[in-house]
């Protein structure tokens, strides 16, 4: 089997000749000029001097990227692209990861990035993303069974100054290496076909996540489920040879005044139910579960990194698949909110399970921020696109937090409208409080499948919902890339003890402010 890369971010730089140890220098042109060679060289002698050096930054012409070689194919500088639109992150980490993708050669190397210091977090996730941990290739380059090492090292520059700053300090670089645990994680698990990610595999994924940041861990699953009333997860996923199931990862600290929930749609494969999805719709449905997956990564750098609030991460597992217990369309379920759901479509299964799960965030844990988390609808990939997550929230200022934090962190986000009083009638129903999936294909449809999940709530909810559809920035091509472990960090990153995280953070009122949403939530 080909062996995964250990990725390990360092705080300083060991002597290597790039003929055994390869190199990659990557960053913006204006960036890369402040280097000198005294900043490089323990990674490039005795192969490259700084006149090579030098000429190579001078002779880089991004459009958008471009690269030197220093040294055959074992050193390199790459730049990354010039322009970056408001929309865009200014890391611009979707070319670091192509750049450092297409330079890694399977063995013992090392990624330098030039940056500056607010796009570091942004960076080496996007270093991170480059390295999957899955495969299942019968061959390798490498004849060892070894997993090669990549040392990740960061040059800090500044506008205000010609030269490299101090290099990171430990704990920055800790926060990194668990944001990179939990981004290659996450990527895994998406990677993962269901004969090897099923609902059972993945409760062992969350119970292994748990002991290792010290979290407490609630599972209903089966048969549970229908008896406690879940009729969503349990309806999805009744058909399948492993059942469906809720599981709960619970961080709570002293003191903590406020209590968020992130709760992930675990679909772990998806052939639409009895809806059934075409032949050439349906390869890359494991990916289904690639929010919870995102919430499970982001739980533990979260949590691994010191957040001061209580924290909730619900995974909403099943298996839409075919079989004779499936739900059928015309079928009624009755979901945890004791509302009553009419089936149109077994194919808009996302929401039903979701629902379930933002409802137990609210009811049985008090949580006053749900943040949901989702590949939830094609038409997100049309309504924003392959790169930018769609943002819908009851919460104005969320909205923007989850934005700006969305440049902040790579993992980028853009809002869809919010306006239940024209959209969810969408879902009405003769015979019971809606219907699962909406009456015109063509009325903001990934806004509506969100307010599905916020009517389990209650449009009049006086705490923080924000729904995130992450179908398409998922995954690149045919590798998933992590998406949504940094924002919900950057997001939430006020809560954190973390001065990395804190200084992601967007937010900028105090915390008394959720603490009083939270105690106005539990009166009501």
């Amino acid at each position: 089997m080909a062996v995964a890369a250990n990725v390990e971010f360092v705080t300083s730089l060991t002597k290597s000749d790039p003929q055994k140890h390869p190199v990659l220098i990557v960053g913006q042109t204006k960036h890369l000029a402040k280097l000198t060679f005294n900043d490089v060289r323990a990674k490039l002698e005795p192969r490259v001097t700084g006149d090579v050096l030098s000429a190579a930054i001078a002779s880089l012409h991004p459009s958008p990227t471009d690269s030197c070689s220093l040294y055959l194919n074992l050193a390199t500088v790459a730049a990354l692209p010039v322009k970056c639109s408001r929309h865009n992150t200014p890391a611009r980490v979707h070319s670091i990861s192509k750049l450092v993708r297409s330079s890694s050669i399977g063995v013992d190397e090392t990624v330098m990035v030039v940056c500056e210091r607010s796009d570091v977090y942004a960076s080496a996730c996007a270093v991170a993303r480059a390295y999957p941990l899955y495969s299942r290739k019968t061959s390798s380059n490498s004849t060892s069974s070894t997993p090669p090492t990549v040392s990740v090292y960061f040059l800090i520059v500044s506008e205000d100054s010609p030269v490299v700053e101090a290099p990171l300090l430990a704990s920055e670089v800790e926060c990194l290496q668990s944001a990179a645990f939990g981004v290659r994680l996450a990527a895994k698990i998406v990677d993962m076909p269901c004969n090897e990610m099923n609902v059972a595999h993945f409760v062992k994924e969350v119970a292994d996540v748990g002991k290792l940041v010290g979290a407490s861990l609630t599972v209903i699953e089966g048969e549970d489920l229908n008896k406690k009333g879940f009729g969503g997860i349990y309806g999805v996923g009744k058909a399948a040879s492993v059942p469906p199931a809720l599981a709960v990862l619970s961080h709570r600290p002293e003191g903590a005044t406020v209590t968020v929930a992130w709760v992930g749609k675990g679909i772990v494969y998806d052939t639409g139910g009895l809806s059934i999805k075409g032949k050439t719709a349906m390869p890359g449905m494991k990916r289904d579960c690639g929010g919870a997956a995102a919430v499970l990564g982001a739980f533990y750098a979260a949590v691994r990194q010191g957040f001061s609030q209580n924290l909730h991460a619900v995974f909403c597992l099943a298996e839409n698949a075919v079989g004779p217990t499936a739900t059928r369309p015309d079928d009624v379920h009755t979901l945890y909110s004791g509302r009553t759901v009419e089936i149109n479509n077994t194919d808009a299964e996302g929401r039903l399970v979701l629902s379930d799960g933002v409802t137990y965030a609210q009811k049985d844990l008090n949580a006053s921020i749900i943040i949901d988390m989702a590949t939830l609808t094609g038409a997100q990939g049309i309504a924003t696109g392959k790169y930018h997550g769609a943002i819908l929230t009851n919460n104005e200022e969320w909205e923007q937090i989850g934005v700006q934090a969305g440049k902040n962190c790579g993992d980028l986000l853009f809002p869809i409208p919010y306006c239940p009083e024209l959209h969810f009638s969408e879902f009405a129903s003769a015979i019971a409080d809606m219907k699962n999936s909406v009456a015109d294909r063509n009325n903001a449809q990934s806004s509506c499948a969100g307010l599905f999940i916020a009517s389990n709530l209650g449009f009049d909810w006086p705490g923080t919902w924000v729904h995130i559809d992450m179908a398409y920035p998922v995954h690149s091509g045919e590798r998933a890339t992590g998406y949504g472990v940094a924002l919900l960090n950057a997001m939430c990153g006020h809560f954190s003890k973390d001065p990395t995280l804190l200084a992601l953070s967007p937010y900028n009122a105090s915390s008394d402010d959720e603490a009083n949403a939270c105690k106005k939530q539990r009166r009501n």
